[in-house]
């Protein structure tokens, strides 16, 4: 198979499994899914699963509020766009190697174009001067993932039933109590 193929391939198939995240607008904005978690374990548990249901509608989000900080520098969309693109053809879409452990997560070759990448990504924001518009837009973002993910229901198929990735520390019921000694 020739590169272009190979590359085309794999940015299909990258495409295809980013989608398959992907939720209607009107399901993942339902006002009627929406209520106030009772602990903190919940709010956890809700945004833990909530993340990985909806990481279509999620990262589109990031995107949106990040091109509306950056409306006013066109140069720095533009490179930001093109170390987008070196991220996800150079890092995201590449073949997982199934041998990696849990302390090897990323091969030598995969570290490189990360350190690259990270490099060149930081030299982007820094040459353009937006890194405060970038870290607001990022820091809001993650506020309204976090606030839409915990207030969201996962009442589908029985999610609400599962436990929090924290166990009993965010339990209030096992907090105990102190006496004396």
């Amino acid at each position: 198979m020739s590169s272009t193929t190979e590359t085309l391939s794999n940015f299909k198939e990258a495409a295809l499994t980013i989608m398959s995240t992907r939720h209607p607008w009107t399901e993942f904005l339902s006002i009627s899914s929406l209520s106030l978690p009772s602990s903190l374990s919940q709010a956890t548990t809700r945004i833990g699963i909530n993340l990985t249901r909806f990481l279509f509608n999620y990262s589109f989000i990031l995107l949106f509020i990040l091109l509306l900080s950056l409306v006013y520098h066109p140069l720095a969309i533009l490179l930001l766009l093109i170390a987008f693109a070196g991220w996800y053809f150079l890092f995201f879409t590449r073949e997982s190697d199934e041998s990696l452990t849990l302390f090897n997560l990323i091969s030598l070759d995969d570290r490189v174009i990360v350190v690259a990448l990270v490099i060149f990504s930081l030299v982007v924001v820094a040459v353009t001067g937006v890194w405060l518009n970038v870290l607001v837009s990022v820091v809001i973002a993650a506020a309204v993932v976090c606030l839409h993910g915990a207030l969201r229901t996962t009442d589908v198929g029985g999610l609400d039933d599962y436990e929090s990735p924290y166990g009993p520390m965010l339990n209030e019921a096992s907090a105990g109590s102190y006496s004396p000694v």
